[in-house]
């Protein structure tokens, strides 16, 4: 990189890693120095939380407003009900306008961790892009915003035309998308004065239409910003676990579970991962990173405290390490961990320990579970379980039991009256 912003944001974001590409990074730092800038990233609504492939861009925003601007989170009410076809091999589900609405309820919770929603002039802006979708009239957005896309160069862009070279089915529906993104940048512009848009590496094509068609419908000057797609070191895609998407919603994901998964970050991503989901200083980072050995997981829980402590608490992100320490360096069953409950009537004459494996998350299906008992990966009450046919009866739950696969991936069950 030949220029060196100066700008905090700028010099800050490149710092610790989030920046992938810029449409004119000298144009932006301009602005950001006699600031305060406005930004925006959108979200579809298409799952009831955000989760941890999203916290990326959370944490990015932060760092924007924490520097004296003004981030805009956009809800996607209007277009989820298109839905994104970047990079993807089939069509989102539709949602009616009550699942949609829903969600937007859950994201909304998440991002008033992260970001001050205040009256100031930095204050946090939510905007649901349905509010203009939903009343425009086709034919006048035809003749007013469709004349200005190429097909031709819509068909260059790599989200659709990965789709399209794997001879896989995109709907006009779909197709549709990116030009309702880029109407969004266009009246964001309009309502709002924001002249920056940012998201992953995959919203390039997206970001890069909103500005084209700003730039000839209102001859303004806007800019893109975007972020690395991660990978884990072991690459894997940020944010999965065995048990599927790591949720920011605590309805969702327990406090334990979403520790946990820092916890266990590979070695290799300590640092970069403390540079990008945390605030500690850079020197720290890089100094935690470096560690080897046992001294390294000292470093994994610093980073799960951190990350915990910002989504939901240091309260939690406490009991979660004492819940670990209790589990893991004493063998207890700790207060926090993740935990079935059963009634009497789910009970019955007895359930099988495959059934409870399952229905605690431990194993996505049943057959798991039992693949999982054959490779000697499952404990009760810390002692190896070998028999799949076992059946939990009321008197076993006299006391609750723990349950685990694996070394790091426990539930407690218990019976209620």
């Amino acid at each position: 990189m030949t220029y060196q912003p100066k700008s905090d944001f700028l010099r800050i974001i490149i710092e610790r890693g989030f920046l992938a590409d810029c449409t004119d990074l000298q144009g932006l730092d301009e602005n950001l120095i006699e600031g305060p800038v406005t930004a925006y990233i959108g979200y579809d609504a298409t799952a009831q939380s955000l989760h941890v492939g999203h916290l990326l861009n959370i944490m990015l925003l932060r760092w924007f407003q924490k520097t004296g601007n003004r981030p805009i989170t956009l809800m996607g009410g209007g277009t989820t009900k298109v839905g994104d076809p970047s990079f993807r091999a089939d069509e989102r589900p539709l949602l009616t306008p009550t699942q949609i609405d829903a969600n937007i309820a859950g994201m909304n919770r998440v991002f008033a961790r992260y970001l001050d929603y205040g009256t100031s002039a930095t204050g946090a802006v939510m905007l649901n892009n349905a509010d203009w979708l939903d009343g425009l009239n086709y034919l006048d957005f035809l003749r007013d915003i469709g004349r200005h896309f190429s097909v031709n160069r819509m068909l260059s862009f790599e989200s659709v035309k990965s789709r399209l070279d794997r001879e896989q089915s995109l709907s006009f529906l779909e197709f549709n998308y990116m030009i309702l993104q880029a109407y969004d940048f266009l009246e964001l512009y309009r309502r709002e004065g924001c002249v920056l848009q940012m998201g992953g590496s995959d919203q390039w094509g997206n970001i890069v239409n909103g500005i084209d068609l700003t730039r000839r419908v209102l001859d303004q000057e806007i800019f893109g910003l975007t972020t690395p797609l991660l990978t884990t070191s072991d690459g894997r895609k940020m944010g999965k676990s065995q048990s599927g998407a790591t949720w920011l919603s605590a309805d969702m994901l327990s406090a334990y579970e979403f520790w946990q998964f820092w916890r266990n970050t590979t070695d290799a991503d300590v640092g970069r991962f403390l540079k990008l989901y945390t605030e500690l200083p850079v020197a720290e980072c890089d100094r935690l990173g470096a560690l080897e050995g046992s001294e390294i997981n000292e470093a994994k829980i610093v980073l799960a405290n951190e990350v915990t402590t910002l989504l939901h608490g240091a309260e939690a992100a406490q009991a979660a390490e004492a819940t670990a320490r209790e589990v893991f360096e004493k063998g207890g069953m700790g207060e926090d961990l993740p935990t079935l409950t059963l009634s009497a009537e789910d009970l019955g004459d007895g359930i099988s320990v495959v059934q409870l494996i399952t229905r605690s998350g431990l194993a996505k299906s049943g057959k798991e579970a039992k693949r999982l008992i054959a490779d000697n990966g499952a404990r009760l009450n810390d002692a190896p379980l070998t028999d799949a046919g076992l059946m939990i009866s009321a008197t076993d739950l006299a006391q609750p039991i723990k349950l685990s696969a694996g070394k790091k991936r426990h539930a407690l069950v218990e019976l209620v009256s």
